[in-house]
């Protein structure tokens, strides 16, 4: 059955050829009226898949802790931008501004700026959130947020940016797109020039790779502003999400629905997309604009560093049994490895005002 979407996309192709996997990745998540995430939640059990801060409410305190913390390293600035970039349906926000009330004048100090391009899942955090007693601002986009001091969290957000794949061939590397095979399916398939001079943009690491390889990588525009505003205004940025520590050749794109992995091209507009990140080309951008890097480290060391041991056991103290075993497993899943583990395959790193140099979670 061909989904809405889909129509599109072939109505697209037929009119002007195949087009490149991130235009194809982009439309599948944000098409404004068919778009994955523009149409539903695809959050928690019921949806298509579990964020950290919904396996357990100490992901997103543990969060607010280093938020706070942040804070007071960077000497209590009297106002503060508090982002979120994709606050899914607000949970880790809110945990995270419960947890920071160990903070006194932070929350005094804080604006709450939410990044959410997704209209179905803006009303479910306007839902979550109408009980905080700090003013709470929504944008389309990263850019519309006030200059100022900043503290910028993303969890599971850069993995859902849309990717760019390359091929390479005898004769150089080439854009993979997606068209419409002899059979009339959708298909991958590479456009019919090489791209100018790609074998010079790419990390050293990756340029002898052998024919057939495939390179995905993402536009920096987000990182770059990200790390102007920490170096102009002050701030730091805590990111959190799957991917790899180094540049590599390899595909990582992928779908996922009903807590299962489905076929990427199978029904646009119907699964979530996503690519893992590559942490050291994030770097590399954020870096460029002068801030100092902390990490990346595995999510299992900087949750235990951030004290996710000690905060479950508080909680198991007073809680009932069957409650307790919840938190074990939530912690486990959050800590563990192994194909449900998180601990191994999501890696933290954050950028800071190159003054900042003891960081909380960056510092044993």
């Amino acid at each position: 059955m061909t989904t809405p979407l889909e129509a599109e996309i072939r109505r697209r192709i037929e009119l002007a050829g195949p087009m490149p996997v991130r235009q194809f990745m982009s439309l599948c998540l944000t098409d404004p009226t068919h778009g994955y995430y523009m149409t539903r939640d695809p959050f928690g059990r019921a949806g298509d898949f579990v964020t950290a801060p919904e396996v357990s409410q100490v992901f997103g305190e543990l969060i607010g802790l280093w938020a706070a913390a942040v804070w007071h390293h960077l000497g209590k600035p009297e106002n503060v931008r508090l982002v979120e970039l994709g606050p899914g349906r607000g949970t880790m926000m809110v945990d995270a501004l419960r947890a920071a009330n160990v903070m006194p004048g932070f929350r005094a100090a804080m604006v709450v700026h939410l990044v959410e391009v997704s209209p179905t899942l803006r009303q479910r955090q306007q839902e979550t959130l109408q009980s905080l007693d700090v003013p709470v601002l929504w944008h389309e986009s990263f850019d519309e947020v006030p200059e100022g001091p900043v503290i910028v969290l993303a969890n599971e957000f850069f993995d859902a940016l849309p990717v760019h794949q390359a091929v390479k061939q005898i004769n150089g590397w080439y854009e993979r797109m997606v068209g419409i095979d002899h059979n009339g399916e959708l298909a991958f398939t590479i456009a019919d020039e090489p791209i100018p001079l790609f074998e010079q943009l790419l990390p050293k690491q990756v340029r002898d790779a052998s024919l057939g390889s495939l390179f995905e990588w993402r536009p920096d525009n987000l990182a770059l502003e990200i790390g102007r505003r920490i170096v102009r205004g002050g701030g730091a940025a805590l990111i959190i999400d799957y991917g790899h520590t180094e540049s590599a050749q390899g595909e990582t794109l992928q779908a996922v629905g009903k807590h299962g992995f489905a076929d990427p091209l199978g029904t646009p507009g119907e699964v979530d997309l996503t690519a893992h990140v590559d942490f050291q080309a994030l770097i590399m951008a954020a870096e460029s604009m002068g801030v100092r890097t902390h990490g990346p480290l595995d999510q299992a060391e900087f949750l235990r560093r951030m004290g996710i041991e000690r905060r479950a056991e508080s909680l198991k103290a007073s809680a009932p049994l069957e409650q307790a075993t919840r938190i074990d497993v939530a912690v486990a899943r959050l800590t563990g490895e192994g194909r449900t583990g998180m601990g191994k395959l999501f890696k933290a790193v954050a950028f800071t005002d190159p003054k900042l140099d003891a960081l909380p979670g960056f510092v044993r």
